[in-house]
């Protein structure tokens, strides 16, 4: 039986077998097999696989609609604040510097309360064509 390195362990092997003789530093932000409730992530699709990374800004006072993500996603906030607010009742709040694992398939609004724009990257995974996010009516 063959063993194969995933895409992520080669990528890492690559990179620090490449660049170790440079002072270059790489720092886990967030990895799990949960969502920030704590729920376990929905298995990956069988389909052609897409990747978006996307940022967004988010103004200061500002909230965003109710919305899901069909697909898996997690984002890195830049600067600023951000409170994500599922529609269950959880919230988790995050500043500058913090990694999330979003929720998949589950009502959820993030909102600015602060006085500078929150900057988030997030990166999407999902079938090629699947929308990213559903905004609720």
């Amino acid at each position: 039986m063959k063993k194969f390195v995933s895409g992520t362990w080669l990528l890492t092997i690559v990179c620090v077998a490449t660049l170790s003789a440079a002072d270059v530093e790489m720092d886990v932000l967030v990895k799990s097999d949960k969502m920030w409730d704590g729920t376990s992530l929905p298995d990956c699709s069988d389909e052609e696989t897409e990747v978006s990374i996307i940022k967004i800004t988010i103004p200061p006072h500002t909230a965003l609609p109710v919305h899901k993500h069909p697909v898996i996603n997690a984002g890195y906030l830049i600067s600023g604040s951000l409170t994500v607010h599922s529609e269950a009742g959880g919230e988790k709040h995050l500043k500058s510097g913090d990694g999330l694992i979003e929720l998949v398939d589950k009502w959820h609004y993030g909102r600015n309360d602060g006085d500078e724009p929150a900057v988030i990257v997030v990166v999407y995974v999902g079938a090629v064509g699947q929308p990213l996010t559903i905004k609720k009516e």
